[in-house]
């Protein structure tokens, strides 16, 4: 497959806003390319595709050599995504007849090339391609790869192109490498089913559905199980003798951040839990609040002494393997037995078991929800007792009830850009709220950013006001008139030396715009800064 054919896949995927008319585009690419090609644009969309030798500024300069500065400056402004801007202003070449490459052979050139040679391999490839083509080469070779596909929509695609369940493939996906040539071959019908062996591969985690006021009178309190939903970080531990891996919700694997949890993983069994930083005993550990477990989240290089100042744990939900034997279509009452047994048989370091949590009625679990947030806690879990553990987010099996979010009035200071189908609008906002200057005046600092939350409306009539308030511009950034108030709703506040405000949000999102509220009357930072209190002093 040449790369203009997996070029025009992305336009069509980034023009293409609903989930089916995607999956459809990309089971008929999955259909018709050859191998490997299109192995290596599967690794591609699914993130496994890591090409670290050229770097964004390499481009930069090759782009800036052939093109006004002024004139890309004020492309990429107007842009706002570099890659397509480069696509876009490189100068074509008369004479240039070179075939385009494939996909495969970027792939494989990028690998061999000395580094010294890459600016001018990387430039006769853009003089062969139209600017799609341009495009999905950068994209490609810098690793910023977004036209609205995730890896699990790719792997969804995958298994209904081949008449597989989704959750198969993921069985299998973490013990295979680019091109995957034995997993098309499975798939097709020509070959086994990859076998991961004792690889510590990524199973599927079960999720759980939010649970709305009509669900709730529909629960017997007999018929479920209720625990803490924990503010930290979803995780799967997987020991085998293959290995030990620690996998994020997304299966990401973490283990290199948390090297403690996978020395203490002595054991052979595949684990449910939640990743926080915890202090103190056995018999008192108290939980840190989640900005502490961020200090420790995507880090390459992990110290003694950031170990020891934000120690992990892990507090276990359930089992899914016990050894070699797979628990997960067992109830859930039978699996928590199971994991309880395992627990007081090992006692692994770093491991604690989440307590269930007693109640006669809904009312009574109502009431202790309501103190989840005092208890710098997340909300509820709501486990129906004969459920087995499926992937993904059956209804009807799993609830989360999370505690009431948090909102504040802020003032709109910048936006930037989106990407992919966004990428023409402003729909990146930063906000602020207002607090002394020192001076005796009112000065606004930021307190986050969010880009989710609004509707396709909305985001209309908000790149519509932004560029009529502009004030200042700062590249694909504009700095608007402090005139527009916008209601932020988040999940929680946290200390923070990053900010000028010294407060960061977590999963802030835009609940509306209030256009009847003057700039004027927004929320305070000290409104925000009582918001942390009730955690800290927990």
């Amino acid at each position: 497959m040449s790369l203009p054919a997996f070029a025009a896949l992305l336009e069509r995927l980034v023009f293409t806003p609903g989930r089916n008319a995607k999956l459809a585009l990309l089971r008929h690419w999955f259909a018709t390319q050859p191998d490997p090609d299109r192995g290596v644009g599967l690794a591609a969309l699914t993130g496994e595709l890591a090409l670290t030798t050229a770097k964004p500024a390499l481009v930069r300069d090759l782009v800036a050599a052939r093109t006004d500065p002024v004139l890309l400056a004020l492309s990429h402004d107007y842009v706002g995504d570099f890659a397509e801007t480069v696509a876009l202003i490189w100068p074509e070449r008369e004479g240039v007849n070179a075939p385009p490459p494939g996909l495969a052979e970027v792939v494989e050139a990028m690998e061999v090339t000395p580094k010294s040679e890459l600016p001018a391999l990387i430039a006769g490839w853009l003089d062969t391609l139209d600017a799609n083509g341009r495009f999905a080469l950068i994209k490609l070779v810098t690793g910023g790869l977004r036209v609205g596909v995730s890896a699990r929509l790719a792997k969804t695609a995958l298994a209904e192109w081949a008449g597989q369940e989704v959750n198969a493939i993921e069985e299998v996906w973490h013990g295979l490498e680019m091109p995957y040539r034995s997993l098309f071959a499975w798939l097709e019908g020509h070959g086994p089913r990859p076998d991961p062996k004792d690889a510590p591969v990524f199973r599927p985690l079960m999720l759980a559905h939010p649970l709305e006021e009509a669900d709730i009178a529909t629960l017997d309190p007999a018929a479920w199980r209720a625990e803490w939903k924990w503010d930290g970080i979803r995780v799967q531990l997987s020991a085998t003798p293959g290995g030990r891996k620690l996998w994020s919700r997304g299966a990401e694997d973490i283990s290199t951040s948390f090297p403690e949890i996978i020395e203490a993983m002595d054991f052979r069994a595949v684990l449910d839990g939640e990743l926080l930083v915890m202090r103190g005993s056995a018999e008192g550990k108290i939980v840190a609040p989640f900005a502490e477990l961020q200090q420790r989240l995507n880090r390459k290089l992990v110290t003694a002494k950031m170990m020891a100042q934000y120690p992990a744990a892990v507090r276990l939900y359930d089992i899914l393997f016990d050894g070699e034997e797979d628990l997960r279509a067992l109830p859930f009452d039978a699996r928590r037995a199971r994991l309880e047994a395992w627990f007081a048989r090992l006692r692994p370091q770093r491991m604690d078991i989440s307590e269930l949590i007693p109640f006669q009625a809904m009312s009574e679990l109502a009431e202790i929800r309501a103190g989840a947030r005092e208890a710098a806690i997340e909300g509820l879990m709501i486990k129906r007792a004969d459920s087995p553990y499926v992937a993904g987010r059956a209804k009807g099996l799993w609830w989360k009830w999370k505690r009431a979010p948090l909102t504040v009035d802020a003032v709109l200071m910048y936006a930037q850009r989106g990407h992919g189908k966004r990428s023409s609008y402003y729909s990146d906002y930063t906000f602020g709220l207002w607090r002394d200057d020192g001076a005796g005046g009112q000065e606004l600092v930021p307190i986050g950013k969010a880009y989710s939350g609004y509707t396709d409306e909305e985001l209309l009539w908000l790149d519509r006001w932004i560029r009529n308030n502009t004030t200042q511009r700062f590249g694909p950034v504009r700095e608007v008139a402090k005139a527009l108030v916008l209601e932020v709703e988040f999940d929680a506040a946290q200390r923070s030396t990053r900010h000028k405000s010294g407060v960061a949000l977590r999963f802030p999102r835009i609940a509306r715009i209030r256009r009847d509220k003057p700039a004027e009357e927004a929320d305070r930072l000290e409104t925000l800064e009582r918001m942390i209190v009730g955690v800290e002093q927990n």
